[in-house]
Order: C-alpha cells, then sequence, then structure tokens
C-alpha cells in the first residue's frame, strides 16, 4: 500500500498532496514501472480521504502520463522516457524591476499630445460595441481588415490626400514593421531595396537581411539621380515630408522618380505618407500616389500622429495590378488589429470625429510649434533650423566641437532626452554640425520655452 503523510491542516489541498507525492514517488523510481496503483476505494479507506481526493489526484497523473488507465483492471505506473517536470519548493528571489528613465522633458519625435485626446467620445463607441449585439466580432473578421475600415479609410484619403482608390485596394494591419514585409513579399523574394539615408530607423532592422542600398537626402528630398546608378527595384520614401530631415519632395524629383518606376516591371515605389495631416505652411503636399498612371506608387500611411501611437492601425494601398497577386498569397491571413478596434475606428470616422480631431491637433501642435521655433529663434545664429514647415519634429544644427554623443549626455545630465541625426542613418553621412531632432508633439505648450532654454543652457549655447 501507498504511504504518504497527509496534512489535513494545510493550505495545499489533498488531493494536490497525494498527486505530488505519487508523482515524485515514480519519478525518483520508489515505485517501479507496470506497478498497480491501488483502488480509490482501498486507498480512500486506508489514508480515511475521500474517493473523490483520489479520483481527483489520479485523473492528474493519468493526464500527464505518469499512470496508464485499464478499463476494469486499474491504474499502472508508466514509464517515463524523457526528463519530467518536477515541482521545486518556492525559493524567496529578490528581482530588480528596470524601469526607462524618466526624464523631465522628452523631445522624442514620436510623442503626441495626450491631453487632447477626445476619451469620452472614444469611449461612447467603445461601450456601445461591447455588448450582445456585436457578438459577431468575436469571430475572425476579414484578412484585408473590416470592411467598415477600409471603406471610411478610402474616404478620408480621396478628400485629404487626393487619391483615388476602393476599400479593396486597402489591407490593414498593426503597424508599418507588420505591412512591409507582406509588401516586399508581395513584390518579389530577390528584390534590392533601396532606402532614404537617414530615414525611418526601423526599416533597415525589418530589411536588414537583404542588404538595403542606402540612398542620399537634401533639401529637396531622395536623390532620384543616386537611386538611378544603383540596381535597386523597390524604393521606400516619405516625400511629403522626409524623416528624419523634414524635406520635400520636389516636382521635378517627383516626376523623375515615377519615371524610374515605369522603366521597369518590377520596378515600384513605396509611398509613406505618415504625417501629411500637420503642415504649418502652405498647402498640404499632393501624395505621390495621385500623380502615378502605371500603378507603380503602394501608398503607406498610420493613424500613429493623428489619433496614438498605442492604436496600432497602419494600412496600404495595393494598385489594382497586385490586387489578384495579394489574395492569392494572402488569403489565409488574418488581420492583426482586433475588429472592435478597427470598428470602433470606422465609427469614429464615419460620424466626422476624426476630422474634428485632427482640426483640433492641427491648432495645437501649431502653437507648439510656432512657439518652439520662435524660442529657438533667440539663439540666432548658433543654431540653424531645418524640417520647420510640418510634422511634429524640427532639425536643429548646434556649432559646437563636440559629437552627438556627447551632447545627447549632457542633456541626459539635465534631465532632457534629444535624439541625434546618426540614430537614423544606414550608413554614416556627413554634416557640419552635430544635429538633433526636436519632436514637440508630447510637451505641453507652457513646458516648451523653459525645455529650450534648460537644453540651450546645458549644451552652452548663448543666446544672440
Amino acid at each position: 500500500m501507498l504511504i504518504f503523510e497527509l496534512e489535513k491542516n494545510s493550505t495545499k489541498p489533498l488531493y494536490e498532496q497525494l498527486y505530488l507525492g505519487i508523482k515524485n514517488a515514480i519519478i525518483n523510481k520508489q515505485i517501479e514501472v507496470g506497478t498497480k496503483l491501488p483502488s480509490k476505494r482501498k486507498l480512500a479507506d486506508f489514508l480515511n480521504i475521500s474517493q473523490t481526493t483520489i479520483e481527483i489526484a489520479y485523473g492528474q497523473l493519468l493526464a500527464e502520463g505518469y499512470i496508464a488507465s485499464r478499463p476494469r483492471v486499474g491504474f499502472f505506473v508508466e514509464e517515463i522516457d524523457e526528463l519530467p517536470y518536477v515541482e521545486k519548493e518556492q525559493v524567496n528571489q529578490t528581482f530588480v524591476k528596470h524601469e526607462a528613465k524618466h526624464f523631465v522633458y522628452d523631445f522624442h519625435p514620436g510623442k503626441i499630445d495626450t491631453e487632447s485626446f477626445p476619451f469620452s467620445i472614444w469611449r461612447k463607441y467603445a461601450k456601445e460595441l461591447f455588448d450582445n449585439s456585436s457578438k459577431e466580432f468575436l469571430q475572425i473578421g476579414e484578412p484585408q481588415g473590416e470592411y467598415a475600415l477600409r471603406l471610411e479609410i478610402a474616404k478620408y484619403l480621396y478628400q485629404s490626400r487626393g487619391i483615388v482608390c476602393k476599400p479593396e485596394q486597402i489591407v490593414i494591419g498593426s503597424g508599418t514593421e507588420h505591412l512591409l514585409p507582406m509588401i516586399l513579399r508581395l513584390i518579389e523574394t530577390d528584390s534590392k531595396f533601396a532606402l532614404e539615408n537617414p530615414g525611418y530607423s526601423a526599416i533597415p532592422r525589418i530589411h536588414l537581411q537583404n542588404k538595403a542600398i542606402p540612398i542620399s537626402v537634401d533639401e529637396d528630398g531622395l536623390i532620384v539621380d543616386e537611386l538611378e546608378k544603383t540596381d535597386a527595384n523597390i524604393v521606400y520614401i516619405t516625400p511629403s515630408h522626409q524623416f528624419p530631415t523634414g524635406a520635400v519632395l520636389s516636382a521635378a524629383r517627383r516626376t523623375q522618380l515615377l519615371k524610374w518606376a515605369a522603366k521597369s516591371a518590377n520596378r515600384y515605389i513605396i509611398e509613406d505618407d505618415y504625417d501629411s495631416e500637420f503642415r504649418y505652411i502652405g498647402k498640404p503636399i499632393p501624395a505621390l500616389q495621385g500623380m502615378d498612371q502605371n500603378n507603380k506608387v503602394i501608398y503607406m500611411s498610420t493613424f500613429t500622429k493623428s489619433l496614438m501611437p498605442s492604436l496600432r492601425v497602419a494600412y496600404f494601398v495595393l494598385p489594382p495590378t497586385l490586387l489578384q497577386k495579394y489574395k492569392e498569397i494572402f488569403s489565409y491571413y488574418s488581420a492583426t488589429v482586433p475588429r472592435f478596434d478597427q470598428h470602433i475606428l470606422a465609427s469614429f470616422m464615419k460620424d466626422g470625429h476624426f476630422s474634428k480631431h485632427l482640426n483640433r491637433m492641427r491648432k495645437i501642435y501649431r502653437k507648439k510649434h510656432d512657439k518652439l521655433t520662435h524660442t529657438l529663434s533667440t539663439y540666432y545664429p548658433y543654431i540653424k533650423i531645418k524640417g520647420d514647415h510640418a510634422g511634429m519634429h524640427i532639425l536643429i544644427s548646434i556649432p559646437i566641437e563636440k559629437s552627438e554623443q556627447d551632447l545627447k549626455i549632457q542633456a541626459a545630465l539635465s534631465n532632457i532626452a534629444v535624439y541625434s541625426v546618426s540614430d537614423y542613418v544606414l550608413k554614416p553621412i556627413e554634416v557640419e554640425w552635430p544635429t538633433f531632432l526636436l519632436g514637440f508633439g508630447g510637451i505641453p505648450l507652457e513646458q516648451i520655452e523653459p525645455a529650450i532654454h534648460q537644453l540651450m543652457s546645458c549644451w552652452g549655447v548663448r543666446k544672440a
């Protein structure tokens, strides 16, 4: 008979004590393979516990493969071929939680103004969706994303960017990092990929295995002459507001780039229109896709800047010529954005709240932009500003004989986070002076001026 000491006053249930006792005895070879275990009735009588307790313990051993059941015969110990899991005693350990450093002022270009988000309206749509009437959304949705959201995106693109497309051309996914590999697989597996240099820092990491080709950028955007000298057949570009320099691709280069793409059947342009909503001087820059007559531009954008980074909703618009191929390759894919989030956003857009929110945010970011540039103007000519016509960051160059890394450390010691242009290069570029991105979206309006003064002070930059 199995002899185990069961503590009836223990916080650990009796069935668990018995299960662990038998399991450890099997693991330690105290019970040989093939041994028949006592019947539930006999063991219950012997240990003075209920048969239910025995049944639960045996059931767990059976489920984990330590014993086998033979109908109308009993339970027998199985042979354990691989090292089984052994329950270990809990040991008190001290874990150190590593938290990101908190800065008083953070000039990250990806931060948004969180104080102005319309929580009450968003909550209203969420509340309406989360009930029995929306139980269909518990099932897997359409691979390209919910039709309701794709329809609203198509309407928005026509009204704001002059892009004519159908919902069937739109694919929704959880961020550029998710969608770009899909595009590259769709076009060709052996494609040669060209990138702006400097450019969006996540893209080289996504496509590093294909050894992306860096193409230089100047005040007129991507240098197309340089692209034409390579064997690249795909180029990723941010023409309306180049990241991070802020340059706008000139009209001449837009035409030149579209002609480059039209020269070969396997050439494509991936246009990332990541923050086209925010422009502070002149009219919005037209999307490159709107000029395309040869189905060579794959348009991408996201709601990261216009709504919130955590929403993780991005999308691309395929030329009609690639739709059938997309369906053949990705027919088994599932959308990576939750259906409820997609329908909340679709309702938010359909009822006009997205447009209202954008109009409000344009005014807020314009005020922040103007406050930032005005404060920096007091340090002319000691600093130079670029890319200040659009977006949610500007570039500043500091005429100091120090490295960008040294200046970043100095700023950090003053509780200020800044980000250098070298953080966004695929290969080193020549800069006359240390250059930094100053994102203003996440800094409250009233804090921008003191933040700049504190930054300039720690760097030893004097007012003009």
